[in-house]
């Protein structure tokens, strides 16, 4: 079998994935239908010259392997240590997203790439855009298993298991505020409060923007609202955040919502990827086994050393 290798999803999974089977001379070529590479390791840059890590907040290692990979990561200064608040935490540096761009570097990557649909021949696998058709021999699927799932639809050895995985939303506010009063906290987790996450990001090391904070609503919160127009959803989030954090509504600057369909999983799939019985499809994500950008890593890193086992 050759080595032409296709990777949907420039997430965390999709890099790891990638950078793993380059390191050992393939060249996987990755799509993604967003601007940019990371998925939810993002940050969200505006007009006013401010930033928002509007997905991930943070990274934590439990596994030496992933500790050795910030370690180098720390190195080339694409992450940096927020030991401030709580020991063992890391953000990208200057945003979040600068870790994926880290794992990006050297990795064929093509954005803008919405997939529509997959043919499996059974020799070759015909990956379907608006734009293009990819052929390839090995297909990565590293997006949220809903979607991935709609991909697959034809593949019965992998959509019984990516039924199973249920996935919550997660609606962001980012804010920013023209102000000199003092807030109540800079950073403040109440899972069973509206806006759950709250944080001023601007708090976090590296940072150049003053008065940017972001705030997560629970699940249950993002549910009932997921469908409103992110305008109005912007609106409706900043009085919550400036009755928390205790700066009046009219210091604010700035306000914009977004709309993570896919956040986390509820009910995750309990290993690491999966497959189909050729080993010509894999597919793996954070929802695989946890809601970390450590599980997101594990579960590319653990798909590109099956590829390299089985060739």
């Amino acid at each position: 079998m050759s080595d032409r290798i296709l990777i949907i999803g420039g997430g965390i999974t999709g890099l790891s994935c990638a950078a793993t089977l380059r390191a050992v001379g393939f060249s996987p070529i990755v799509v993604d239908k967003g601007r940019g590479i990371g998925g939810r390791l993002s940050t969200r840059r505006s007009d006013h010259g401010t930033q928002f890590d509007h997905g991930a907040q943070y990274i934590t290692a439990k596994t030496e392997p992933f500790r050795q990979f910030l370690d180098m990561a720390e190195a080339a200064n694409a992450v940096e240590r927020w030991d401030e608040d709580h020991t063992g935490w890391f953000v990208g540096t200057p945003g979040m997203s600068s870790l994926a761009k880290y794992m990006g570097a050297g990795i064929d990557v093509r954005s803008q790439i919405q997939v529509t649909s997959i043919r499996n021949t059974g020799q070759d696998i015909h990956v379907f855009s608006q734009e293009d058709t990819y052929v390839c021999d090995r297909l990565v699927v590293a997006i949220p298993a809903p979607q991935a799932r709609q991909l697959l639809v034809n593949e019965d050895a992998l959509t019984e298991d990516l039924g199973k995985v249920e996935m919550m939303p997660c609606l962001t506010l980012m804010a920013a505020f023209q102000s000199d009063v003092v807030p109540h906290f800079k950073m403040r987790r109440r899972e069973e409060d509206a806006l759950s996450w709250i944080v001023q990001d601007s708090h976090k090391p590296s940072r150049q923007t003053k008065n940017c904070w972001v705030a997560q609503a629970n699940p249950t919160w993002s549910k009932i609202h997921l469908e409103e127009n992110l305008e109005t959803l912007a609106q409706t989030m900043l009085p919550l955040l400036c009755e928390q954090i205790g700066i009046p509504i009219e210091d604010n600057i700035l306000a914009i919502s977004h709309r993570w369909r896919y956040a986390t999983a509820s009910k995750m799939l309990g290993k690491q990827f999966l497959k189909t019985p050729s080993g010509q499809i894999y597919v793996g994500g954070d929802w695989c086994c946890g809601a970390r950008v450590e599980s997101a890593w594990m579960s590319g890193t653990a798909i590109a050393k099956d590829i390299l086992g089985s060739i």
